[in-house]
């Protein structure tokens, strides 16, 4: 028979809900029952309503809380760069594809949106040559 965890974590925007889960009840059925919610962005948890939460839950959630954190990291980069490749593949499909009208409807709003990324990059590059030099 499979083994559950301890607890549970039902993920949802900017953190998670986590559970405590008893297997070992009189009607041998998987009941759930909330004990704390996450916030990702603050890093912390609070404990939900009137309920204690036993030192190896807190671990056990500031674990989860840290893998979490190195995960949705990863997920970031993993999309930034699959954003840079789908830029090539625009240019690409502007260049051997796209039909005037495409052209027309799509350009200023490409060229803005890469305006605004450019101008970041600069500014952001600049700030740290900056920070470097003094």
């Amino acid at each position: 028979m499979k083994q559950f965890p301890d607890l549970y974590f039902r993920i949802r925007d900017n953190g998670a809900v986590v559970f405590r889960l008893d297997t070992e009840n009189r009607h041998r059925r998987l009941d759930m029952e909330q004990i704390a919610i996450v916030n990702i962005a603050k890093g912390d948890f609070k404990a939900h309503g009137d309920r204690t939460l036993s030192i190896s839950e807190k671990e056990a959630i500031g674990a989860w809380i840290d893998t979490r954190r190195t995960a949705l990291a990863g997920q970031e980069i993993a999309a930034i760069r699959g954003t840079i490749e789908q830029l090539n593949l625009t240019a690409q499909w502007m260049n051997s594809r796209a039909t005037e009208g495409q052209v027309d409807d799509l350009s200023d709003d490409l060229l803005m949106a890469m305006h605004d990324l450019r101008s970041v990059i600069v500014r952001r590059k600049a700030e740290r040559f900056k920070d470097a030099a003094e």
